[in-house]
């Protein structure tokens, strides 16, 4: 999907729930954190090895939970990124650039 229909489909949902006076930054962001932090539960106290290896079985209940919750992530960030009337697409590339000038070239800075 791409970001249009994916906010199309997003504000849908909204619509018919009535949840779009919801919608403001501050909520938007708070629920994005919600969703980082239902991730986060799921990675909690395993190991980088427990991970792999959940990550590892594609047909996991676990995997398919976090899936979900990186979907979650992924809708939150797109609306409260077109509420706020950021072109996150130009954001990304600038900060990209932004952190080419920053850290590279690498030897310069190891470490820090």
């Amino acid at each position: 999907m791409d970001t249009g229909q994916i906010l199309r489909e997003f504000d849908a949902i909204a619509r018919a729930r009535d949840w779009q006076s919801l919608h403001s930054p501050k909520n938007l962001a708070m629920a994005l954190a919600v969703e980082v932090a239902e991730l986060g539960r799921h990675l909690q106290w395993r190991t980088d090895g427990d991970i792999e290896q959940l990550l590892a079985e594609p047909e996991s209940e676990a995997r398919a939970a976090m899936a979900s919750e990186l979907a979650d992530i992924q809708m939150y960030l797109l609306k409260l990124s077109s509420v706020m009337g950021v072109d996150l697409e130009a954001a990304v590339a600038g900060k990209i650039t932004e952190n080419r000038r920053r850290f590279l070239p690498a030897e310069t800075g190891r470490g820090d």
